[in-house]
Order: structure tokens, then sequence, then C-alpha cells
């Protein structure tokens, strides 16, 4: 068993469509989505609609939840919330629905994911340090977590204390806990534009995150058809 875990994908279908191919070839054979399917990119209808078809777990992400609402975005940053409203008037009523049946965190096997954090994870805050991710493993029941929101791939393991890892493979050890960042496939902020997501394989206890160029300036053009700000164009390239 091989499981591809992947999470904001903001309506970038040429990364998502890229990223599972990947997956795929390199044998994975279970799929999970950490939330944020939809909102900056310009197609969250065809993102949304690949990832309801495999049935796979995923949980919801902010983004999500806004585009299925009409509440207020006067929290979210201006090119957010041009996006969620702009988002909002592409999806259907059903999809809407859909988004807003998501949980906020799951228990997949014997490991958690979430959006963003476990100690509150609807409020979506963002661990970004060793003391944000010691208030989630405070509510970390299993070995494993995997998160998203941060767009930023990272990892945390606390033993005697918590520290940082270096994203790019690790094995898990016993007695030890890991609350793990699977990067962001549609809109990576660490400046490295390729879409990033994980393989974890359970019998090698091997967490390994994948790096992929994708057809970038087809979606940027999608983008500016779609009368979306152009600042999210052009942010793509510069992985931020």
């Amino acid at each position: 068993m091989r499981y591809a875990i992947f999470g904001d994908i903001h309506a970038n279908l040429e990364a998502l469509q890229t990223v599972l191919e990947d997956a795929r070839a390199n044998g994975a054979t279970d799929f999970i989505c950490l939330g944020d399917i939809v909102g900056y990119n310009a197609d969250p209808v065809p993102c949304l609609e690949i990832v309801r078809e495999m049935k796979c777990p995923v949980v919801k992400g902010n983004h999500d939840e806004q585009a299925a609402e009409q509440t207020d975005l006067a929290y979210f940053n201006p090119l957010a919330a041009q996006a969620i409203q702009w988002t909002r008037d592409q999806l259907n009523q059903e999809q809407k629905d859909w988004l807003r049946s998501l949980k906020f965190n799951r228990l997949v096997r014997n490991f958690t994911i979430v959006h963003a954090t476990l100690d509150s994870p609807s409020s979506w805050g963002y661990i970004i340090s060793d003391l944000d991710a010691s208030a989630s493993f405070s509510y970390q029941h299993t070995q494993l977590c995997f998160y998203g929101h941060t767009h930023v791939p990272r990892a945390f393991v606390r033993d005697l204390r918590v520290n940082e890892l270096p994203p790019t493979s690790l094995i898990v050890e016993p007695g030890k806990k890991y609350f793990i960042n699977a990067g962001s496939v549609g809109q990576p902020r660490d400046h490295d534009w390729r879409a990033s997501y994980v393989l974890y394989t359970p019998e090698t206890q091997t967490v390994d995150w994948r790096r992929l160029e994708y057809d970038i300036t087809t979606t940027q053009k999608k983008i500016i058809a779609a009368g979306l700000p152009e600042r999210l164009a052009s942010r793509l390239a510069e992985g931020r």
C-alpha cells in the first residue's frame, strides 16, 4: 500500500493532473486530499469533480468553506477574496453542498489528516514553527498527522521536544510523533513553483516529498482569460 497525500490544489488543473499521474506512476494505491480544492486559480469545477470522482478521504479547507457559503470575505486578503467570489459563481449548489459536508479532520487507517491545526481546525490557524506544532501535537492521538494550509512543505517531530525536519524524505521512528505538511499542489509558497505532494508507504514507514514541474503557462493563461487578478498568475512562477 502506498498513499499519495496532496492538498491546496486551488483550482490548478494542470498541477493536479501532473501530481496524480506521477503518483500512479510511482505505485500509489490510495489517495488523500488535505483540502482547499478551490480558490485562486481558474479551474475549480474540473478540480473538484476529479477529487469527488476519486472517492478518496478529503478534509475541508478554508477556501472550500468560503466557496460554499455567502459569508463576508473581509478577513481574506483582496486577491483571495476576489478569487473566492469568482469561484462561488462557478460552482453549482450540489458542488457547494459537497464542500460544505466535508469534515475538518479525519482518521484514515491509523493516521490523521487535517487542513490547518488539530487544536482548533475550524479557526484556520497556521503551523509554521515548533511552537505552533506543539499545540497540535497535544491533540494528536496517532503517530502521524498530515496537514496543509501554509503551502510550504515541512515536517515536525515530537520526541522529548519538538523539532523541524527537512521536507525531503523521512523514516517514521517508533515512539515519535510526526506532523507533516505535504506542501501545495496548485500554489506553492516556498519560492519553488513546482507542485508538491507526499508519498507515504506504511510497510516501510517512509514519507517522501515529490516536486514536479507542470504546464504553468497554461494555468497562467487561464487565470488571465477568466478575468481573475493578474497577480494570481504571476505569483505562481515565483512560488509565493
